[in-house]
């Protein structure tokens, strides 16, 4: 099965995939960004995708959300997996902290480790690149002066050393994975389940309306797990609800109150209703 993620090789979400039940039954299909990644599963060109939706430390990856909301209606969420995010100190070579003048990464791993940049690395002045495996990739055909923050899985595939391993400011940094098929697709068969939606509306601009909104679940018992709000690019003050359910998009009260939401709203859509992690 043709897997497509958010490559190149040696990314946080490649190494995620690596540790997945069954990877070794999939065919990995690096791709450049989270939207090629969602349209590879809308257009066809892979069977399933792994994408980054959520970081404990940084909150929920826009780039994924926006994808899955506004550019195809197909492609549902189908499973998801949390995955430890420990970053590492990469340079070409060993390299004493003091020596070191450029640090690369992305800039959520910069901000993930943004104590030990400031304490250890002082001196250093901070890169952006296009992904922390491209920033090892960097590092390893920079001078001796650069280093990169990455993980081990990069380390090796660009023949680098890890300096030091688990700089990030946090020791229980995780990311929440979310695995996307073509709408049809079943998902897995095991519980507890999850079910994400997005929806927005006529009326987002009156009082209580989201309240209103909200109250449905909370009148059925159903438990709210992350709520998060996204601008609907179209005019300040109009935005887009994200929202993931306890329970199965079958089971009578998720049911009945998306139903109860949906009747006060422009639009709502189930992302998708999977097993939880």
């Amino acid at each position: 099965m043709r897997a497509g993620y958010l490559g190149p090789e040696g990314t946080f979400t490649h190494e995620a995939l690596t540790t997945a039940p069954g990877s070794g039954d999939l065919d990995p299909v690096p791709l450049p960004t989270i939207y090629d990644t969602v349209m590879a599963v809308h257009e066809g060109g892979v069977e399933r995708a792994l994408v980054p939706i959520e970081n404990s430390l940084e909150g929920s990856v826009n780039a994924t959300l926006d994808a899955l909301a506004m550019e195809t209606d197909d492609v549902l969420i189908v499973g998801e997996l949390v995955h430890p995010i420990r970053h590492c100190l990469i340079a070409r070579e060993p390299i004493d902290l003091e020596a070191i003048r450029t640090v690369t990464s992305i800039p959520q791993a910069t901000a993930q480790c943004a104590r030990f940049i400031r304490t250890r690395l002082a001196g250093a002045t901070v890169v952006p690149a296009n992904s922390t495996a491209d920033a090892v990739r960097l590092v390893s055909e920079a001078d001796g002066t650069w280093a990169a923050l990455g993980n081990r899985l990069a380390a090796d595939l660009y023949d680098c050393e890890v300096l030091r391993a688990g700089v990030e400011d946090v020791g229980e940094n995780e990311t929440r994975f979310v695995w996307l098929a073509r709408r049809g697709v079943e998902a897995g068969a095991h519980g507890p389940w999850k079910t994400s939606i997005v929806f927005w509306g006529v009326g987002d601009d009156a009082p209580g309306w989201l309240v209103r909104c909200l109250s449905e679940f909370a009148f059925r018992g159903v438990n709210l797990t992350m709520i998060e709000s996204r601008p609907r690019k179209q005019g300040l003050g109009h935005y887009m609800f994200f929202a993931d359910l306890e329970g199965r998009d079958t089971d009578d009260g998720v049911a009945e109150a998306v139903e109860a939401v949906r009747g006060q709203t422009e639009e709502l859509r189930v992302l998708g209703s999977y097993p939880a992690a």
